[in-house]
């Protein structure tokens, strides 16, 4: 046993009243450290011996001293059901109401919040539209907002019916069913393996064993084609915006299909000579394995967007481009990055619609692109998941649209070329 609690007066100061609030105090025995939580008790000193300091209380203190020993044996209930101690795990369990370890509703927000105090902003706002959806189908089931949707009611057929309701009722898609239940059976996994449930209540698996699965969804491949590409590149904006967006779609094209976020967090410290190196705002919250840096090679085209659109060096861990500012709180970079990325996918469509391409066109459609133009133009798949910066060259392979009918062809009559 790594910790242990006891009942203490705090008489560092006292309140209005003239007492003392009464504590919980919880030590923490290998980091020998201390904290206090807060109970509904407040007491003088006479009071507080009367009710705890003694063996056999008075008659009339007796309840206090009960309620005060529920403190505790909540305190030991919730460090004992922890496999190793620590606070914060301590923190989660004793601060829970009665019934938040069987309640969905609760550990998604328990995920949500972790993913922003780690500013994984975009993974949070998965998890909240996805909680969102849920209380949206219990309420439609119910006729009521739920302020509680217990693991005991998702099984095989509830979320069946959901995956109904979502693609039949709402006209959803499956890759958004896919992604919602996927955040549902995390919460799952995360409460069985907090003992908060059995994990005889985990509905997911073999539809064969009744339990259910996920719906599948086919990758699309979004990569334009390299006529399309040419044309893209080609056309005549008709706004500012519109060139604004083909200069940063076509910068993160030719940039090895660097994302909007990594764009905008680019500093001058990143640039070398001939490249710029950094590494990916993704693989750094997600990966537990050694993080490889990336580096681009700079060609004329990115090096003049880059000098067409750079802020003023001041520092060397100034931002390269006016996106975001090292003043800016990390909920506040996220939203304006969020902004930029639809202010490109906005402006993009429109130019690509005007020019006879698809406007189903966005920013994640340059990553595709590059994987697939790289390719196409004869770098291996490796060198491309290199460039990309991917640890399983299969995700690589997820990105490329394969190859087009000319190119076929042209394999095809150089077989027989001996």
């Amino acid at each position: 046993m790594d910790y242990s609690t006891s009942i203490v007066l705090d008489e560092r100061r006292a309140k209005h009243n003239g007492l003392f609030p009464v504590k919980l105090r919880v030590y923490h025995i290998s980091q020998k450290k201390a904290k206090l939580y807060s109970t509904i008790f407040d007491m003088s000193k006479d009071e507080f011996n009367s009710v705890w300091g003694t063996i056999k209380p008075r008659k009339e203190h007796k309840e206090k001293r009960k309620k005060i020993q529920a403190v505790i044996n909540k305190a030991e209930a919730a460090a004992e059901s922890i496999k190793t101690f620590s606070f914060a795990e301590f923190e989660k369990r004793f601060l829970q109401k009665a019934g938040d370890n069987t309640n969905i509703i609760y550990h998604y927000q328990q995920i949500i919040n972790s993913l922003k105090a780690e500013n994984r902003f975009n993974t949070a706002s998965n998890y909240e539209l996805s909680l969102k959806s849920f209380k949206e189908y219990s309420f439609f089931k119910k006729g009521k907002e739920p302020l509680k949707i217990s693991f005991i009611e998702i099984n095989a057929d509830w979320l069946q019916k959901y995956e109904n309701y979502m693609l039949n009722d709402l006209q959803r898609s499956r890759t958004t069913v896919s992604m919602y239940v996927r955040t549902l059976r995390t919460v799952f996994n995360k409460a069985i393996s907090n003992n908060d449930i059995d994990a005889d209540l985990y509905p997911f698996g073999n539809e064969i064993k009744g339990r259910y699965s996920p719906p599948s969804v086919a990758k699309v491949k979004k990569a334009l084609p390299k006529a399309d590409l040419k044309k893209l590149f080609d056309a005549k904006a008709q706004t500012p915006e519109q060139q604004k967006a083909k200069d940063f779609w076509f910068f993160s094209y030719s940039c090895n299909g660097i994302n909007i976020k990594d764009i905008a967090q680019l500093q001058y410290k990143d640039l070398k000579e001939d490249a710029f190196v950094f590494m990916r705002a993704k693989t750094i919250n997600t990966s537990k394995k050694k993080i490889k840096e990336v580096r681009v090679y700079l060609t004329d085209f990115s090096k003049g967007i880059i000098e067409k659109y750079c802020t003023p060096q001041i520092s060397k861990n100034d931002y390269v481009f006016p996106i975001i500012s090292s003043n800016d709180r990390p909920e506040i970079k996220y939203k304006k990055i969020k902004n930029f990325t639809k202010f490109i996918n906005q402006n993009l469509k429109k130019l690509a619609d005007n020019n006879g391409i698809t406007n189903d066109i966005s920013t994640y459609w340059a990553r595709h692109s590059f994987v697939t133009s790289a390719v196409r133009s004869g770098a291996s798949m490796e060198f491309v998941s290199e460039a990309l910066s991917h640890n399983n060259l299969k995700t690589t392979q997820d990105y490329f649209a394969g190859f087009e009918d000319e190119q076929k062809k042209e394999i095809m009559e150089k077989l027989m070329i001996f």
